[in-house]
């Protein structure tokens, strides 16, 4: 009998301990739906590796690279838009973030190709940086979110990745909690 007693306080302090611990990293969703003002940044797609993407010529890449970002700010803008304002960088240099409460900036963008036999799958990685500008402090940041969009061409998988962070930048602002960091549709 006094085994099992040890046994079970012993397996008790086992199951807890790891809780207790993971429950200390968690912290509670930041509050952004008082943000009234924010600026996009740009999601910087490297237009010097045009050449791995089967590009043959730079300025094509750079024109998905403007295209990809101009349908991510229009569809940002369109779902976000009531009782804010919206502006977006025109460029990767454009940080004019005057008037703004909140910067969501991105970085560490890395588009990698999955060549498993004879499809090529893109996985997009990303890191993303909610910045309070009154504050000029990070008040939160999604760090390398991986986004995993199937057979496609290499629009189409940045369009679909593209959406799916969207949908989770809506939900981060709107309030909500975000659980994962990969996507794996």
């Amino acid at each position: 009998m006094k085994r099992f007693i040890i046994s079970t306080i012993l397996l008790s302090f086992y199951l807890v301990l790891p809780t207790s611990l993971g429950a200390r990293g968690n912290k509670p969703a930041v509050d952004m739906s008082g943000m009234k003002h924010i600026f996009l940044g740009w999601i910087d797609l490297g237009p010097e590796n045009y050449r791995s993407f089967r590009y043959d010529l730079r300025e094509d890449w750079v024109k998905v690279i403007e295209s990809e970002n101009l349908n991510f700010q229009q569809d940002f803008q369109s779902k976000l838009s009531t009782g804010r304002t919206i502006s977006a960088a025109r460029n990767k240099e454009d940080v004019n973030t005057a008037g703004n409460d909140l910067y969501i900036k991105f970085t560490d963008v890395v588009i990698e190709p999955d060549r498993t036999g004879a499809v090529i799958l893109y996985s997009l990685h990303i890191s993303v940086h909610f910045i309070d500008l009154k504050t000029n402090t990070e008040i939160t940041s999604i760090p390398d979110l991986e986004l995993n969009s199937h057979f496609c061409t290499l629009e189409s998988c940045l369009s679909n990745d593209l959406n799916v962070l969207n949908e989770k930048l809506q939900l981060l602002i709107a309030g909500g909690k975000q659980t994962k960091n990969r996507d794996t549709r």
